[in-house]
């Protein structure tokens, strides 16, 4: 028999090996941090303690959810009031000053052409503060209308319109102190370029601004319905929690919970009246300013373009005629502008809610009255060909007081002491307006900072009684 070789060294031979043991296992996988999170809820939820934790939590949230939520929706309408009280208001009213500043200038303009060559100062004078006043409007927009590409354009135009509308003025002048006839054709042409070019673009800048006015309304009276439905959300848990507090302890009072209650039901009801009571204010101001103040600005420049089509009647003396080839374009003109002025006389009466606002339109109505019978007079005595009695029938002297150009004048004193009233109310009404809403966001930071400490240490005071 064989024997086995002895394992170097001299010791015996080691033993054949058994199968490989598996290494050690780990630590078991984790799962996700939301997994953990909810298997943590879930067994806090099974005792007490656990349960009034997880409420006082959803109960704070809540209550800063609310506050901050009304924070910044009353921030954004707030904004919005501002907005309408010193940005948009000013610039639509601007853009409606712009409007009359031009087309008063053409009328006086034609004024002062039918006074002769030697025009009297103070009609010169109320051309130029036309002019300068449409000017720094214009540069006082161009400033402020800040990314609204239509206004913007309309304000280009009207920049590179104006200059060449005065120099045509100034030519129309000046050939008309010379005697020449042509002058009245500069002036014609001056008007042309008014009527299809600079009104156009003023009125459309107007339009554009007043748009963004009535969206910045718009934007300011919206309801905040998310601050409302989450302060509702935020009471109905209160009072739930306040109940469950109740049942289990047969405690009435917990004084955190109250007193988070209180805070909470201060900011819902001083967001909602208060915000009731801005949209109110802004809601008149609307109607009872903004409106009418477009209905007399309308009316206004109704007046100034009548009279306009008065004075130029008389200057083209027939030379211009209307699309049927028949009638004096400028009479025609006249006739369609005093009806719009009737129109907006009517409505801005109707619109006027006191004394104050409808007392300068009845006289602005009673001046369109006279008006009327004295441009009648004028123009008969035109039709037959008698220029020297039309002339001062329309322009006065010291022999016709009671002018056609006197009765003008009535008007557009009283309509522009409209304007000023419907401005004052419309100012005092949207301030109340923006008032309504300050110090609510200050107020509703401060409350719900408290109510959310208070619902903490009203649970607080509830664990405390496990320890």
């Amino acid at each position: 028999m064989t024997s086995r070789a002895p394992a170097p060294g001299g010791g015996a031979s080691a033993p054949s090996a058994g199968p490989t043991a598996p290494p050690p296992a780990g630590p078991a996988r984790r799962g996700t941090a939301w997994a953990e999170g909810v298997e943590r809820l879930r067994e806090a939820a099974t005792t007490e303690p656990g349960r009034l934790r997880i409420i006082g939590a959803v109960l704070a949230a809540l209550i800063v959810l609310f506050g901050t939520v009304s924070v910044w929706e009353i921030s954004d309408r707030a904004a919005a009031a501002d907005d309408v009280v010193g940005r948009s208001q000013p610039l639509s009213a601007d853009a409606a000053s712009i409007y009359r500043s031009l087309a008063d200038a053409d009328t006086t303009s034609s004024s002062g052409f039918l006074l002769g060559a030697q025009e009297p100062r103070e009609v010169r004078r109320r051309y130029e503060k036309d002019i300068a006043n449409a000017s720094k409007l214009l540069v006082s927009a161009a400033a402020n209308t800040g990314g609204n590409e239509d206004s913007r354009r309309q304000i280009t135009v009207l920049s590179e319109q104006l200059p060449r509308y005065t120099g045509l003025i100034e030519q129309a002048r000046a050939t008309n102190r010379q005697g020449l006839p042509l002058g009245g054709a500069y002036l014609r042409y001056a008007n042309e370029q008014m009527t299809t070019q600079l009104l156009p673009a003023a009125q459309r800048l107007y339009e554009s601004e007043t748009k963004r006015l009535y969206q910045d309304h718009d934007d300011a009276r919206s309801w905040p319905l998310a601050s409302i439905g989450l302060g509702l959300l935020a009471v109905a848990a209160l009072v739930w929690a306040q109940r469950r507090n109740y049942r289990h302890t047969n405690r009435v009072l917990n004084h955190g919970l109250v007193a988070a209650t209180a805070a909470s039901v201060v900011v819902l009801l001083w967001l909602a009246v208060g915000h009731t009571v801005a949209r109110s204010s802004l809601s008149e101001a609307r109607a009872d300013g903004q409106e009418s103040m477009k209905v007399l600005n309308d009316a206004r420049i109704a007046s100034l373009q009548a009279r306009a089509g008065e004075n130029l009647t008389l200057i083209a003396r027939g030379a211009v005629l209307a699309e049927d080839k028949k009638s004096d374009k400028y009479d025609v003109d006249f006739t369609n502008n005093m009806k719009q002025l009737d129109a907006g006389l009517a409505t801005a009466l109707r619109l006027a809610d006191d004394a104050a606002g409808r007392d300068p339109v009845s006289r602005a109505e009673d001046g369109v009255r006279q008006w009327k019978q004295r441009h009648t007079a004028a123009r008969e005595a035109d039709l037959k060909g008698d220029y020297e009695a039309a002339l001062p029938l329309v322009v006065g002297d010291e022999k016709h007081k009671e002018s056609s150009g006197a009765a003008f004048d009535t008007v557009d004193a009283s309509l522009e002491q409209a304007v000023a009233h419907e401005q004052q109310e419309f100012t005092r009404a949207a301030q109340d307006g923006l008032g309504a809403l300050g110090g609510l966001v200050t107020g509703a930071a401060v409350l719900v900072v408290i109510g959310a400490a208070a619902a903490l240490l009203g649970i607080g005071r509830r664990l405390s009684e496990y320890r």
